[in-house]
């Protein structure tokens, strides 16, 4: 039975947790070099570049994480992000997600 209950607990926290932890603070810090193209809350004014205010904080991760492998091809994104650390990409995500 300890187990058991053992299992559902852990199972209920891993589902609960994020797995994106991100520190929205420290991204606003780090956000600086995305404004130039993306708009300073994240609202591009140029048609061309994505806004990134509202987005998924998994889906924001996984586009700097392939821009930086490669996966995903752009001059441009190649150079922002190559001097990312994991650090920063988790928070940069967290920061542009809980922008409205």
């Amino acid at each position: 039975m300890n187990k058991l209950l053992l299992a559902v607990t852990t199972a209920t926290v891993m589902i609960a947790s994020p797995v994106f932890a991100g520190d929205a603070e420290a991204g606003k810090a780090k956000s600086a070099m995305c404004a130039a193209c993306h708009g300073a809350a994240g609202i591009s004014a140029i048609p061309m570049y994505p806004n990134l205010a509202g987005q998924k904080e998994a889906y924001l991760a996984k586009q700097l994480k392939d821009f930086k492998s490669g996966t995903r091809n752009d001059p441009t994104m190649k150079g922002m992000v190559m001097a990312l650390s994991e650090t920063d990409i988790a928070d940069l995500a967290a920061y542009y997600a809980n922008l409205k």
